[in-house]
């Protein structure tokens, strides 16, 4: 059976800047990204239905026996029973959601034709920004259950580090912590391989610190946080998800954000989450064209891939910023910030996107890695298609 995970396009469009560079189900959420949560449910490796300017990157397999799923839906035990049990030209949907179909073919048209089977039980749908920070926790706790199921934890061999309720904390092989305080009381901690903890850490479950990410010295992780892999934290962080590749290595607030990969926050950032007048926080919809209501009291960051801010810089509430922004300067900046732009609260100008190369190609090399055809070919779309956005460029 071939596990192809779709992307539909309204919850694309209401995801972004986080699905300008990946398909739905490479958002993470808890510890896992979407398609490694059903790679290990259905133990099989999936590949993604996406924009046709993605699927160089991220390309669809074709088979006669497909397993089409909802890209932005998060497995659990019941839901994958259900989909385990469909047959070909049956399709499981929900309130008029399609949620998975098996089908000869991969295309999505194969829902019209099939046989609706409508599914009872709850689901995890991230079909909103704020959806990934808000359900974090919660999915934690379900990928730390399912990653750490008949494994052995390495355990904490520091003696100066602080443990409680130390058979909810799950250390991989190669971690270093150093005279820390690792409190799970409230929910689980994972350290993922050759993670590192600096002296002085403060850290409350739910947590995740995935592969080869590191807390700086005197860090306070506040709980309900992912920090993805190859990415290095510090100061305060609250109920946030760093997907991966990403630096707020100082001190600063960050809390109830994301941050996709490939960002840095420079030294004293900070973000607001919560308006003085204690109102629901507006953020910006792409699927909407303006401003939209969370229905959250508590919303901060949202910020898109290769995105920088420059030390000192203050975000107000619920600000949504796109990919390959470079936002410094004094005061508040807008609470939306298009894709390329470059400037602050002074004004903005356009970040070239032979520039945007450049520094690309540095930031990626400094973890091994190369900003190749296909990873700037996929900058240039989001370049071209953005510029609608840039409204400073029609002056």
């Amino acid at each position: 059976m071939n596990i192809v995970l779709f992307d539909e396009p309204l919850t694309r469009t209401e995801l972004l800047p986080f699905t300008f560079t990946r398909p739905l189900a490479k958002i993470r959420v808890g510890i896992l990204t979407i398609d490694e949560k059903w790679s290990k449910w259905l133990t099989g490796q999936p590949s993604f239905l996406t924009e046709a300017y993605l699927s160089a990157k991220f390309p669809v397999i074709q088979s006669t026996d497909n397993l089409l799923i909802n890209g932005a839906l998060c497995p659990d035990e019941n839901l994958v029973r259900a989909v385990k049990g469909l047959y070909n030209g049956t399709a499981l949907v929900q309130k008029g959601v399609r949620l998975a179909i098996r089908s000869e073919s991969t295309s999505l048209a194969q829902f019209e034709k099939a046989k609706h089977i409508e599914y009872e039980g709850n689901i995890t749908l991230i079909d909103q920004v704020w959806k990934i920070f808000q359900h974090n926790a919660a999915q934690l706790r379900i990928d730390f259950k399912l990653i750490t199921a008949g494994r052995k934890s390495q355990g904490v061999q520091d003696k100066h580090t602080i443990r409680y309720n130390e058979e909810n904390i799950f250390v991989e092989e190669g971690v270093a912590i150093r005279a820390a305080v690792l409190n799970a009381e409230d929910g689980p901690i994972y350290l993922g391989k050759n993670s590192v903890i600096q002296e002085g850490a403060l850290i409350k479950g739910p947590f995740a610190l995935c592969e080869g990410s590191h807390v700086n010295m005197g860090g306070k992780m506040r709980g309900d946080s992912t920090i993805g892999p190859y990415s290095k934290v510090g100061g305060e962080i609250s109920n946030s998800v760093i997907f991966g590749f990403s630096n707020k290595a100082h001190d600063g607030f960050l809390g109830n954000s994301v941050l996709g990969e490939w960002c840095n926050l420079g030294a004293d950032t900070n973000t607001s989450n919560l308006k003085n007048n204690y109102e629901n926080v507006k953020i910006w919809s792409y699927a909407k064209g303006g401003f939209a209501d969370t229905g959250l009291q508590f919303c901060g960051l949202m910020m898109g891939d290769h995105s920088k801010a420059g030390i000192n810089t203050m975000f107000n509430t619920g600000t949504v910023v796109g990919v390959s922004a470079n936002i410094f300067g004094d005061g508040f900046p807008r609470t939306f910030i298009p894709s390329f732009a470059w400037g602050g609260a002074s004004g903005f100008s356009t970040f070239q996107l032979s520039k945007a190369f450049d520094t690309a190609t540095k930031v990626m090399a400094r973890r091994n890695l190369t900003l190749d055809e296909t990873e700037k070919s996929v900058l240039k779309h989001i370049f071209e298609s953005t510029a609608g956005n840039r409204i400073w460029e029609k002056k």
